[in-house]
């Protein structure tokens, strides 16, 4: 008589468990997914916002180095050398890209520790 109260007290704490589970893996997969992508998030946001005023910025100062160059040599890039002051400042903007290139963390998004390992 009890044998069927105990098989549905049975099939309770199975469909309790089975909710643990399920509960257990969907805080996981939160835990995996949801939290390394908002920080890759807030990375890749500090990063495009760096990268724009980096290059507002060297575009503002190579202007500037072409501005100066055509006024300070006016009588040289008159004529035949016209293009001299361009050319100088693509050198120095070439210039900025090796050191800029020099200069850059080689490390990876991938490359920082987890959490749990620190």
């Amino acid at each position: 008589m009890n044998t069927a109260g105990g098989e549905s007290e049975d099939r309770r704490r199975r469909a309790a468990s089975v909710d643990e589970v399920v509960d257990t893996v969907v805080a996981y997969v939160k835990y995996e997914t949801v939290a390394p992508l908002r920080g890759a998030g807030r990375w890749l946001a500090w990063g495009t916002a760096g990268a724009l005023a980096i290059g507002v910025g060297m575009s503002l100062v190579l202007l500037g180095v072409l501005r100066l160059v055509q006024t300070e040599w006016e009588s040289v890039t008159r004529g035949r050398l016209s293009w001299l002051p361009y050319l100088i400042v693509v050198a120095v903007g070439a210039a900025f890209v090796v050191v800029t290139l020099q200069r850059i963390n080689r490390s990876s998004l991938m490359d920082q520790p987890r959490r749990d390992e620190r």
